[in-house]
């Protein structure tokens, strides 16, 4: 404390001042955060703390899906003033820089709105529809590239991973009431917000429900998402923010929160990521540790002398984890097949501009949902489903690099991986408006870090 003052720096310090005084913004601003309790300090710090804490308040008013689109905008109108005001007198420490991996993905947002277009135009859909899609294209696919870019903002990675932490607190709070709820007979839906006139998906991103039943009969609980798998989505996002936060109070609460969403949510998926993506950050965090590629070797070579064994194995899971929920597996392998083959005979560059009601044998489920890649190919095409696949792979090697140094890197490298594998069972741009913390997390890890961070090793696993 005495060096910091020193030097004419405080605690209370911006990210930047801390940065150029102590030499490591991450440390020195979570040590700090642990002492004291994290407050904004700038107006995007604000917008994205009090919107993360009052998730819950939120949800009440029926307002989260409204907000999640609107946030994104507000800070984007904000970025383009901070831009417009700098000049060459700007100092560095407060000029915008916009890595070029983030540059990739506003264009790769842009064609989805270019092949969206082109979709109405070849099947003659009319200019109503197409500005109902095209506010649809605002709301979704267009707010993937609006977060990563407010995350060039001032705004510090732990204010991210203390917010989510208090979610996880509000949740364990509530949720004797949630479990409860089925035993007292509670409903299931108390009521859908007036907020629903304003437009929206269904009417579940708008109501107030205390758990659901599927058509099996089975109790699961949902939370402030519209469906209990994004549920599970949410809380594996959430585990990563706890498990990077320095506090010891707030990061088992929210460790313990977010294993009770994915855990009432009865994700498949998000009990996989739960064991899969920690392991992953730790293995790909370390690939230029002699150690870790020692240890991969000898584990590449003693795999290949059980590898039926093994095979055996995987198969066993993979039919076990399939038939958990058999009719859900039907269900999406068969919206799967359909998009696929209609995509492969009817519309292959810009796709069909259009989600389209299926068959009874999919439940009369929409033909693009429930699978990222295959909604692509279905709506927007060979264009759509390369928009989104080229900014995914870019990312994915920049952030390789970056965990291997840095802890933000590292964090960010988990949240792709999460997107990434809830690409196969989940539409991304439909649940942006609950997952729009990693988005903005991503681009934090993105963006350059101008001073060197902690290495990996010396950080707490």
């Amino acid at each position: 404390m005495t060096e910091l003052s020193a030097m004419g720096a405080t605690p209370d310090d911006g990210p930047s001042s801390l940065s150029e005084e102590a030499g490591d913004t991450s440390t020195t601003q979570a040590s700090t955060g642990s002492q004291e309790d994290l407050h904004p300090q700038n107006f995007p710090e604000r917008v994205v703390w009090y919107s993360i804490v009052f998730t819950y308040g939120f949800f009440i008013l029926g307002s989260l899906y409204i907000l999640g689109a609107v946030i994104a905008w507000v800070l984007f109108l904000y970025l383009l003033v901070r831009c417009w005001l700098q000049d060459e007198h700007t100092p560095p420490d407060q000029r915008i820089v916009i890595p070029i991996t983030i540059w990739v993905w506003i264009a790769g947002m842009l064609m989805m709105e270019v092949a969206l277009v082109a979709g109405h135009l070849d099947y003659d859909l009319g200019t109503k529809l197409l500005v109902k899609s095209s506010i649809g294209w605002a709301k979704g696919w267009a707010v993937l590239a609006l977060y990563p870019l407010a995350g060039c903002l001032d705004i510090r990675p732990e204010l991210i991973y203390r917010a989510t932490c208090r979610v996880c607190k509000h949740t364990l709070i509530l949720a004797p009431l949630y479990l409860s709820a089925p035993i007292l007979n509670l409903p299931q839906i108390l009521y859908v917000s007036p907020l629903r006139k304003v437009g929206g998906p269904g009417p579940n991103f708008f109501d107030v429900s205390l758990y659901s039943e599927n058509y099996a009969g089975e109790i699961r609980w949902r939370l402030f998402t519209p469906w209990s798998p994004a549920l599970g989505m949410i809380g594996v996002i959430y585990l990563i923010f706890a498990l990077q936060e320095k506090d010891p109070r707030w990061r088992w609460c929210g460790i313990i929160g977010a294993l009770l969403m994915c855990y009432i949510s009865k994700s498949r998926l998000a009990q996989v990521c739960v064991v899969v993506i920690p392991c992953m950050m730790f293995v790909l965090s370390r690939l230029s540790r002699s150690y870790t590629l020692i240890t991969l070797g000898v584990g590449s070579f003693l795999s290949s002398l059980v590898a039926p064994q093994l095979v055996t194995a995987f198969n066993d899971f993979w039919e076990g984890f399939k038939s958990a929920r058999e009719d859900s597996t039907r269900v999406r392998l068969a919206l799967k097949e359909i998009a696929g083959y209609r995509w492969r005979t009817e519309a292959r560059l810009w796709g069909h501009g259009v989600v389209e009601q299926g068959p009874h044998l999919v439940e009369y489920m929409p033909i693009g949902s429930h699978h990222t890649w295959y909604g692509l190919l279905f709506i927007k095409g060979i264009v759509g489903f390369y928009s989104l696949a080229v900014p995914m792979a870019i990312s994915f090697v920049v952030l390789m690099v970056k965990a291997q140094y840095s802890e933000v890197g590292r964090a960010g490298l988990a949240i792709l991986g999460i997107l990434f594998l809830y690409t196969f069972g989940e539409n991304l741009e439909i649940l942006a408006y609950l997952f729009w913390p990693a988005l903005v997390m991503l681009g934090i890890a993105l963006k350059p870090q101008r001073l060197q961070a902690t290495p990996i090793d010396k950080c707490p696993a």
